[in-house]
């Protein structure tokens, strides 16, 4: 065994890598995770009554020292007059340590203008080797899901398009939550993405995204209840990954999906 401290980061993704090949799946913790308990938490966060709004998270700088790197990312993103200027503004910003450990930057992925956009958490392995979000077992989940609805990142018509983008553009390690600063400074970045793809519908996979641009968190209690922000009309809805390991949750999606459906085409069909 090679002491931990003695890894340097090439060698131990290395390590990672070599474990992954040969079928490792899950990573095991140092301490026990009881299950029955986070079913128990699960179960009394739905009883729970709605939390109030958060106050946004303010990032002081290091040691007191340098700029707040949420203002840097406030005015990076306001400079960005389109996309590609976005994209490139993202790719310079030095202000999140997430970036030093990520092997891409995943901005996004579909048609951007059309008519629904996708925010989601964070990129995990296989968004961060391939670039692009919502790519491995989740992101393929998602695309059978709005599928069934007619929706699809790869339609050309922006009517039956989506475009999709994460709240935070690189990997977490280990694929951790997360911190709140993360998504403080990554906030202006989200918003001005928002604004210049110009969907008419935000739908707001998992915790994360909720906590950034709704303030609030508590995805069982939010999925399915319509709200608003940014000004426009928004559809909170549970992580596709979350469904992978909650077969039974499919049935709420489902219904989310329905819901999305019949406010982008009010008007029934008339199949005679």
């Amino acid at each position: 065994m090679i002491p931990a401290n003695a890894l340097d980061p090439a060698t131990a993704r290395a390590l990672l890598e070599w474990q992954v090949e040969l079928g490792a799946t899950e990573a095991i913790c140092e301490a026990p995770v009881d299950r029955y308990a986070l079913a128990a938490a699960e179960a009394a966060e739905r009883a729970a009554p709605p939390a109030a709004p958060a106050t946004p998270a303010h990032v002081e700088p290091a040691g007191g020292e340098g700029p707040d790197p949420v203002a840097v990312a406030r005015a990076a993103a306001a400079d960005a007059a389109d996309l590609a200027g976005l994209e490139a503004a993202l790719a310079a910003f030095e202000g999140c340590a997430l970036k030093k450990g990520a092997q891409t930057l995943v901005f996004a992925d579909g048609v951007p203008g059309a008519r629904v956009m996708i925010v989601g958490e964070a990129p995990g392995r296989d968004e961060d080797r391939q670039g692009k979000p919502f790519v491995g077992r989740a992101g393929q989940l998602l695309d059978r899901m709005f599928a069934a609805i007619g929706l699809s990142r790869a339609a050309e018509d922006p009517a039956q398009a989506l475009y999709i983008t994460n709240v935070l553009p690189w990997r977490p390690p280990q694929n951790r939550d997360p911190r709140p600063d993360e998504i403080a400074m990554m906030l202006p970045f989200v918003e001005r993405h928002i604004a210049l793809a110009a969907p008419e519908v935000l739908v707001l996979m998992g915790n994360i995204s909720c906590q950034a641009l709704l303030r609030r968190k508590g995805i069982l209690r939010l999925r399915g209840q319509w709200t608003e922000a940014l000004g426009l009309p928004v559809l909170p809805m549970t992580h596709p990954a979350y469904l992978l390991r909650q077969p039974a949750a499919k049935r709420h999606a489902w219904s989310d999906l329905l819901a999305l459906a019949a406010h982008l085409d009010p008007e029934p069909k008339d199949t005679t």
